[in-house]
């Protein structure tokens, strides 16, 4: 045989070899694309109940809030939104269940972003909120009040803060617990107005607040929810919120900013699931949230109980939790509060 005849024949068979090739791929790929048709398409998220681990014990405001949320949200999901209350230990116990749960978005956390970005400032945790948890939504803000002792002589933020310049280390006020919320807006305070008030902390702000009453301390910085029936009985007297804006709840009620500039405090409650839970759920999670928070007969319930509504993305959120998180960090050294 000539070298051209083979040349032919070579060049034959390396046609009919790709030919074949080609149309054995191409079975193969129909054959997958048929299975994959007859394939059952994967349930749409949620097929059973959702658990709410919230961080904070039955009655207290994380729980209040979560529980307005929740009856929203299960309407929404075509699932019941089951708030389980695992209190304790700066939140750790709820962040730990959360942390640890399987990460398919039946297993969520609510709390406050005193537990999230106060409490690893102060104690020893099991997680890290910003590594293991994953932000879903935003429920709301809720400032805070500053409340005195009506006989206090001090009718306005202003004259507040004048009267403590006057009498440095005179004014006592209290907390609901070392290192919680109310004693950290009140340091945040103390650096930013340059004043020099003493610090007295209490088991809760049940007590605090009897505490603010009875004139055992004279300032108070406490959740609006918690203090708003006794103001309305002059039992004590608000002078401002801590919000950087007045608040719906109380519009003819100052800001404290807009005596102390910068400031800006609030109680924030956030929604999380564990890391690792997919993208199209934490959508899904989102998206029914936002509308169960702007839900108009749920946001009069929230607006009641003292929450601004807010709908950051979870992008957003994660934002919000690393900035409140360093400056938290940054106060509880300044305040010289040793962890637990």
């Amino acid at each position: 045989m000539s070298i051209r005849r083979r040349l032919e024949t070579g060049k034959e068979e390396y046609v009919i070899s790709i030919y074949f090739y080609s149309l054995f791929f191409t079975l193969l790929l129909t054959a997958s694309a048929l299975v994959e048709a007859q394939a059952p398409a994967p349930a749409p998220f949620p097929t059973r109940p959702v658990r709410l681990l919230t961080a904070q014990a039955a009655g207290g405001p994380t729980d209040v809030v979560a529980r307005i949320y929740a009856s929203r949200l299960s309407e929404l999901l075509g699932q019941q939104a089951v708030v389980d209350n695992r209190h304790g230990a700066g939140g750790s116990i709820a962040g730990e269940l959360t942390a640890r749960a399987p990460a398919d978005g039946y297993t969520l956390m609510v709390a406050a972003n005193g537990t999230l970005a106060v409490a690893p400032h102060l104690i020893k945790l099991s997680y890290d909120a910003r590594k293991d948890l994953t932000p879903v939504a935003l429920i709301g803000n809720s400032p805070l009040g500053l409340m005195v002792y009506p006989q206090l002589p001090a009718a306005s933020f202003k004259e507040l803060i004048a009267l403590a310049k006057a009498r440095p280390g005179k004014i006592n006020f209290g907390s609901s617990a070392t290192g919680a919320t109310s004693h950290l807006a009140s340091e945040l305070l103390k650096m930013l107005a340059g004043i020099n008030i003493i610090h007295v902390p209490y088991k809760g702000a049940g007590p605090a607040l009897i505490a603010i009453m009875s004139g055992e301390i004279e300032m108070l910085i406490s959740g609006l929810s918690s203090g708003m029936p006794y103001v309305k009985q002059k039992q004590v007297r608000l002078l401002a919120v801590s919000s950087a804006k007045r608040v719906s709840l109380v519009p003819d009620v100052p800001s404290m900013a807009e005596t102390v500039p910068g400031y800006d405090v609030s109680s924030w409650y956030a929604v999380l699931a564990p890391v690792g839970t997919p993208r199209a759920i934490i959508e899904r999670l989102h998206q029914a949230s936002t509308a169960a928070v702007t839900t108009p007969e749920v946001q009069a319930k929230l607006v009641t109980a003292g929450v601004e509504i807010e709908t950051p993305s979870p992008a957003q959120l994660a934002a919000k939790l690393s900035a409140d998180y360093e400056r938290w960090g940054k106060v509880v050294k300044a305040a010289g509060i040793k962890p637990n």
